[in-house]
């Protein structure tokens, strides 16, 4: 079949065969469902969601525009005049009112009197680490999802790639500032990983923790604050881990911390810890990357040392709405990596040599998920 035309009609060509799958596509069925009493919530609830999911790409830009304005931010003193906003944000009152009903529908914004307001979610939103400069960095994601069919064929260079160029490289190379709003992005979304993490693995027992592409430390700030006698080691790319410096100073874990700068794609992992956590670190490469790294992190750790690993995993077999509708095409369009199952990471672990395997019950997919190993002694 040479085009998506040609497929799309022997798609029709060959109706659904199922028998339930051939009643739902009845107009007759389709007609009586929705006036018979006990069908009838189903099939208005069925058909509010498939309309969800078709109007979805409007909500996302609604979003994005409340997050380009600031306006979350700008509510959280409380409301404000429609009349005051349009003036503040240069958009004629009318075509703001849209954008605010629009925001409003979402469940983010309350609109009474002329005056606009925050939810609970819109507050939530405006205060959640990072969610809002996510939402932002999301332009270029959109762009390489315009043409969604040549996307998933891989004919499509994707931009969203060239934002973090250190996955194609050692980064040794990256600018500072490039360096700086990759750090500042995940370590503003590190803080929610952070919590759930140390809710998910007791730190109990480890001597020194070694946060391989830590970035500026943001997690083991929140292991250090919780663990008051783990030492704490970060290693990260010379661009990016010496920034952690001012982090841990702050937070008065300086003489307890120790950063380490390399590649953990050309060096080898040092030793001398008995614990590695790998957090949002896997899915950003490629399953040889990923087979190299987790050898390299066996090969560091003593006996009985301990490893976790934390990211947004796939729900494999039974589809995760957040990290098989989303994160698994944002690590496809960054070119590298893949949203991985936990059956799929501890299946590499056990090939490196790992064993007492444990995939913790994520408290929200949408944030990490976890899985814990240890080298056997």
């Amino acid at each position: 079949m040479a085009d998506g035309a040609r497929f799309t009609g022997g798609l029709t060509a060959t109706a659904p065969k199922g028998w339930r799958n051939r009643l739902m596509a009845s107009a007759r069925f389709q007609a009586w469902a929705a006036r018979f009493p006990l069908t009838r919530r189903l099939v208005r609830r069925e058909g509010q969601a498939l309309f969800d999911v078709m109007a979805g790409f409007c909500h996302s830009q609604i979003l994005m525009a409340l997050a380009e304005l600031k306006l979350p931010e700008a509510l959280l003193a409380g409301p404000v005049a429609v009349e005051v906003l349009a003036h503040e944000t240069a958009i004629p009152e009318d075509r703001l009112t849209i954008l605010l009903r629009g925001g409003a529908a979402i469940g983010l914004l309350k609109l009474r009197r002329g005056q606009v307001s925050l939810t609970q979610r819109g507050a939530a939103f405006a205060t959640v680490p990072g969610l809002s400069a996510m939402v932002r960095h999301h332009r270029a994601f959109y762009r390489d999802l315009e043409d969604p069919v040549a996307f998933f064929r891989g004919e499509t260079t994707t931009e969203l790639a060239e934002v973090w160029p250190y996955v194609f490289g050692t980064g040794t190379d990256i600018d500072g500032a490039t360096a700086q709003t990759y750090s500042d992005l995940m370590a503003q979304s590190q803080v929610l990983v952070a919590q759930d993490t140390l809710r998910m693995v007791s730190f109990d027992g480890i001597t020194t923790l070694m946060d391989v592409g830590g970035g500026t430390g943001a997690f083991l700030e929140a292991v250090g604050q919780a663990h008051q006698t783990v030492m704490l080691r970060l290693f990260d790319l010379p661009a990016v881990a010496p920034a952690a410096s001012d982090r841990f100073a702050a937070a008065g874990l300086t003489g307890r911390t120790e950063i380490m700068t390399g590649s953990f794609k050309q060096d080898s992992l040092p030793t001398g810890a008995d614990a590695i956590s790998l957090v949002r670190v896997l899915y950003d490469h490629s399953d040889t990357t990923v087979r190299d790294l987790l050898a390299k992190a066996h090969a560091a750790l003593p006996a009985g040392g301990r490893i976790v690993i934390s990211e947004p995993m796939s729900g494999g077999d039974a589809p995760d709405k957040a990290t098989d509708a989303y994160f698994a095409l944002y690590t496809l369009a960054m070119r590298t990596g893949r949203t991985r199952s936990a059956t799929e990471i501890a299946d590499a672990l056990r090939v490196a040599g790992f064993a007492d395997i444990s995939v913790k019950r994520p408290l929200r997919p949408y944030v990490t998920a976890v899985v814990t190993a240890r080298k056997p002694t």
